[in-house]
């Protein structure tokens, strides 16, 4: 006999088990991709520590910070990056704590100085 396609479902009509439950569509989320990559840190390694830096898409970007190296504003709506220290002396959560936002190409370019 064929194998149907149709979802089983609970002969008494109440219960929630399978797959689909708790789902009002049934269906299976599109994956959005640029915020799939955006929110994944990466480890750079550098002559000033070891960082984690998250990329920030230009659709996220709400807020205005200010780029530690240039000191200008990073504008709502401009892709940047978020950066901190992955060895910081107080521990990670420090180092999350005292993350900062930069542009790109200052992040690129920076200079290895002591901050």
């Amino acid at each position: 006999m064929p194998r149907s396609n149709r979802p089983r479902r609970p002969a008494s009509g109440k219960g929630a088990g399978g797959r689909g439950a708790g789902r009002k569509d049934g269906g299976v989320p599109e994956l959005d991709l640029e915020r799939a990559r955006a929110g994944i840190a990466r480890r750079e390694s550098a002559p000033d520590g070891e960082w984690m830096v998250r990329t920030m898409t230009a659709k996220n970007a709400e807020k205005t910070y200010i780029c530690p190296e240039c000191s200008t504003a990073v504008l709502p709506g401009v892709a940047h990056l978020v950066v901190w220290k992955d060895d910081h002396l107080f521990g990670p959560a420090a180092g999350l704590a005292e993350r900062r936002h930069w542009h790109t190409n200052c992040w690129m370019s920076r200079s290895y100085r002591y901050r």
